[in-house]
């Protein structure tokens, strides 16, 4: 779909769905704070359901819930947020785009391993997070791995 189609689509009323999962409550609140209600003026507000597990998280894309964009914490344990971006862009017939979190610069090879459409670094910067997440929605990846 071109992406003035995409954007009409978007802004037509539906509030977008962004899936955040860390297991850090500190982390997922950053996130939250740092996203506000809408990260762009030409998206719709968007809500955001966060997940602490994995599992949690599969639950809900099994019981056919919407997602436009998954955010992945890459130092969640005991699951990381990197193995979990591969999953999801393997298991996930047409996948979101993936957002994924990692601790270190030089763990941007593992972001490009895990298929993700781009990477943040800890600590969580709100505006760099905030472009990252509306280039994102609006499809234009800019895999900075």
């Amino acid at each position: 779909m071109p992406l003035m189609a995409r954007i009409r689509a978007m802004t037509s009323g539906k509030n977008l769905t962004i899936a955040l999962y860390s297991d850090d409550s500190s982390v997922r609140s950053s996130i939250v704070t740092a996203l506000g209600r809408r990260v762009a003026a030409e998206l719709p507000e968007h809500k955001i359901v966060e997940f602490a597990t994995g599992p949690a998280l599969r639950l809900y894309l099994d019981s056919k819930q919407s997602v436009d964009l998954f955010i992945l914490d890459g130092e969640a344990v005991p699951e990381g947020g990197l193995g979990l971006a591969r999953a999801l862009k393997d298991e996930v017939f047409n996948c979101p785009p993936v957002l994924v979190i990692t601790g270190r610069i030089q763990d941007n090879w593992l972001a490009a391993w895990s298929k993700a459409d781009d990477a943040v670094l800890h600590p969580i910067d709100p505006f760099t997070l905030a472009s990252k997440v509306a280039a994102l929605l609006k499809g234009k990846s800019v895999v900075s791995a």
